[in-house]
């Protein structure tokens, strides 16, 4: 089954909801076929903060540090029962443009879904600050793609029209706030890191429901445009 989601590299939501979905499918025997898309959260990011994530998040959203503290823990909490590990204290977030553009690539050579772990995991496991080059270009190798090919890229501005197509088609006509968001078969949107059961459910109804011709949407946690913490 083809599902496109729309998705940043330094959403631990997404993160979440990947893992969720992929384990729903296993559940369920359905074979998945992800298509990524971009979706910055945060366009004018430095490539590297000079402060801690948590002072960022506080200043972004206007709470104090330790609000934002008490909810990357409760999130770290809900990564850990999908067997990810968010070190939050260490995420060292930053411009994901070039990320998306490597992962653009990688999909390019049917290497998306590789790219898009090994990125959420470069940054939410292993504090790797995601918007500098050595980290880049270390993930691109992790995953097998000629390091050639991705200097060129980041030399140049290749795929950079792929990542604005996304946020146009994103924003403009799926009216998307939030990340993740998922569309199923091209036709059913659900938003947000779901628990698994609705996943089951919203891939059930995918392989149940004839085309009609327009998207269904269903919606939960998701980093969120205005007010809550990627």
């Amino acid at each position: 089954m083809r599902v496109d989601i729309w998705s940043d590299v330094v959403c631990p939501f997404c993160y979440i909801g990947k893992k969720r979905l992929e384990a729903a499918a296993e559940e369920a025997g359905i074979e998945l076929e992800l298509h990524w898309h971009s979706f910055q959260l945060d366009p004018e990011a430095p490539p590297r903060q000079e402060i801690s994530n948590s002072e960022r998040l506080a200043q972004k959203y206007g709470r104090s540090v330790a609000e934002v503290e008490d909810m990357q823990r409760n999130i770290a909490e809900m990564a850990t029962a999908e067997g990810i590990e968010f070190n939050w204290e260490g995420a060292n977030s930053g411009n994901t443009l070039n990320a998306h553009r490597i992962i653009h690539l990688a999909q390019s050579k049917g290497l998306g879904n590789e790219a898009q772990e090994a990125f959420f995991y470069s940054y939410m496991t292993q504090g790797l600050a995601i918007g500098e080059r050595e980290t880049l270009e270390d993930v691109a190798a992790r995953i097998g793609l000629n390091p050639v090919e991705v200097d060129d890229l980041l030399d140049s501005d290749e795929y950079a029209d792929f990542v604005q197509y996304d946020q146009e088609i994103a924003r403009d006509q799926l009216k998307v706030t939030g990340v993740p968001f998922f569309v199923f078969d091209q036709r059913i949107a659900l938003a947000g890191a779901q628990p698994k059961e609705v996943f089951l459910q919203v891939l059930a109804k995918a392989l149940e429901t004839p085309h009609t011709g327009s998207a269904e949407q269903c919606s939960a946690d998701a980093c969120d445009l205005p007010n809550q913490p990627e």
